[in-house]
């Protein structure tokens, strides 16, 4: 079977999205806020079918980006590059959650729940962040599809 096949969920966020990413403290102050432009690729072809790049612009003109690949592994999309290491899985037909941590600080890790609209055109994505086990901060994310 092939990835869209095996993973109906994340073939609905193939795609172009842009939105806005808003941070906040555990008591919900907004610490910051940025832009995101995210490109969703999957190619059946090798052994990394899930390719996403995330661009992410502040106000103030500051830019990163970041491109990571996926791998299918016991029911799972595993991801692992220089800066994190984590997995997904789906939840129901509209829902994936993803856990991922950064490689120079395991302490420091995420649970991040995706949910596309029916409709296909928004999603709402909500990140907790941890610190040593304990809530650090959240994000919460509105994005729509560009293509």
């Amino acid at each position: 079977m092939s990835f869209k096949e095996n993973f109906p969920v994340f073939a609905k966020h193939e795609g172009e999205w842009v939105g806005e990413y808003i941070e906040t403290d555990v008591a919900g102050n907004i610490v910051d806020r940025y832009g995101s432009h995210i490109l969703f690729k999957i190619d059946d072809v090798g052994e990394s079918p899930y390719q996403q790049t995330n661009t992410y612009r502040w106000p103030s003109g500051k830019f990163e980006q970041y491109s990571f690949a996926g791998s299918v592994r016991e029911g799972k999309v595993y991801y692992e590059t220089g800066r994190i290491i984590g997995y997904a899985w789906e939840v129901d037909e509209l829902t994936i959650i993803l856990r991922f941590s950064y490689k120079n600080d395991p302490s420091n890790y995420v649970y991040e729940l995706v949910q596309i609209c029916p409709d296909g055109q928004s999603r709402a994505r909500y990140w907790n962040w941890y610190v040593n086990g304990k809530l650090s901060k959240r994000t919460l994310i509105e994005e729509h599809r560009l293509r």
